[in-house]
């Protein structure tokens, strides 16, 4: 089921008058358009008392009282608003509101957030019947009560990632209209939207997506827009040439995410993500080369990085490389498709020179306990470095999603991003020969 409110800003094309900001109507389409298929994992409430989420839970009732094992949890559509409206009605600690602003990065943008509060917040649950199968149910209608809502049997997943499923088709039949609220032109409206749910039993992992995307127009070009959440707070875009028009889908290498530079007919650009409350794409001019510039894109240099080995404690750094083709790959403990990936990862780790290749983990959104028990329970061998708050270089790189892979040669520069599987070692196969 798509998208059932189509957005489109009613601003023209246009330059701030006090920057040069230029600002591009988009409107939004339904499905994924010529993006894969992306989910992110979603939790059931903790039940730590000292968790710092604990007072943003919301409060359902409705729950089917025959269920056992009964669990309920959220789903944020804009998590920025729903941080601002929670630390506003103090359900978020001013320490824990200021440590996510450090994290982020985050500059509250008052003018396009609510002091209002909005239903960003999609609340499910799940449990099982009395014949022990496991049901679910979605606050689809955003009532906070679930008496009033269709109980469904999830559907589960037992690979993702690697092109064996067809997910836009599943989504298509899977997902289930939803309402929320966001500020449009600072009105607050309600709009009706998709998403969809699944479980993944391999790595008891829940999983969900809004199956949308954006169109812009800018100089004669046409581009699309992904995001995680329906509040395209973090967005790649891509150039829409003739081939993704005709249904194939974009790779890595061609995305530019939010901060990264959009090269549009030989003119740089600084693309500054997506303004839903106007909706409008924001891009900035610039006016240096491109070989003076840094970015995690093909064609750019790479961020200088360095870190300690998670076992060995051995200084790790991309200055260190130099002279060798050098494979990032930032990961995550709880990502699937991560997962799947290190078997491959290992066996050309173990079959590739030294001296011509090194291949850096990079993880993020980790704990140091569970990457502890990741790297042995894959034999992981290659230097680990785990990104946070005292050397957030995830946060440098600017990394969106996971896995994300960059290929960089001897010279610093980047050559590929996310290839992945036969594509990485085919290439790398032809690195090595040279």
């Amino acid at each position: 089921m798509g998208a059932m409110s189509v957005a489109v800003a009613v601003s023209c094309l246009s330059a701030c008058s006090q920057s040069n900001t230029i600002e591009v109507p988009i409107s939004i389409r339904s499905g994924s358009g010529p993006f894969y298929s992306g989910m992110g994992g979603i939790a059931p409430d903790s039940e730590d008392e000292n968790n710092p989420w604990r007072k943003t839970y919301l409060k359902v009732s409705g729950v089917p009282a025959d269920w056992t094992d009964a669990k309920k949890g959220d789903i944020h559509t804009n998590i920025y608003q729903s941080v601002y409206q929670h630390y506003l009605q103090g359900n978020i600690s001013q320490e824990w509101y200021d440590e996510l602003r450090q994290s982020w990065n985050w500059t509250p943008d008052t003018i396009n957030l609510s002091r209002k509060p909005l239903r960003c917040q999609i609340a499910f649950a799940y449990g099982k019947d009395v014949t022990g199968v496991v049901k679910m149910v979605v606050d689809a209608n955003n009532n906070l009560d679930f008496s009033d809502d269709v109980i469904f049997t999830p559907l589960e997943l037992t690979t993702w990632g690697d092109g064996s499923v067809n997910l836009d088709s599943l989504k298509a039949i899977h997902s289930i209209a939803v309402r929320y609220e966001r500020l449009s032109g600072n009105q607050i409206i309600e709009e009706e939207t998709a998403l969809f749910i699944a479980y993944y039993p391999p790595y008891n992992m829940w999983v969900s997506d809004f199956p949308q995307y954006a169109v812009a127009e800018f100089d004669g070009n046409e581009f699309a827009i992904q995001s995680s959440t329906i509040g395209y707070m973090q967005s790649v875009i891509v150039q829409l040439n003739d081939s993704l028009k005709n249904g194939k889908k974009a790779l890595g290498d061609n995305m530019v995410a939010d901060n990264q530079y959009l090269v549009v007919d030989d003119k740089i650009y600084i693309y500054k993500g997506v303004n839903r409350n106007k909706d409008v794409m924001l891009l900035e001019r610039v006016k240096e080369p491109q070989s003076r510039l840094y970015s995690t894109q093909k064609g750019f240099k790479a961020f200088p990085f360095e870190g300690s080995d998670f076992i060995t404690k051995a200084e790790v750094s991309l200055e260190s490389c130099r002279g060798k083709y050098v494979l990032i790959d930032f990961w995550a403990v709880w990502c699937g498709p991560c997962l799947q990936e290190m078997p491959a990862l290992k066996a050309l780790y173990e079959n590739t020179d030294r001296a011509k290749l090194e291949v850096i983990g990079v993880v993020g959104r980790s704990s140091a306990e569970e990457l502890g028990k990741m790297i042995e329970r894959f034999g992981i061998t290659w230097p680990q470095v785990l990104s946070d708050a005292t050397n957030p270089i995830v946060k440098k790189y600017r990394i969106t999603y996971y896995p994300t892979t960059l290929l960089i040669d001897p010279e610093g520069i980047i050559i590929a991003k996310d290839l992945r599987g036969k594509a990485l070692e085919a290439k790398i196969t032809e690195l090595m020969a040279d």
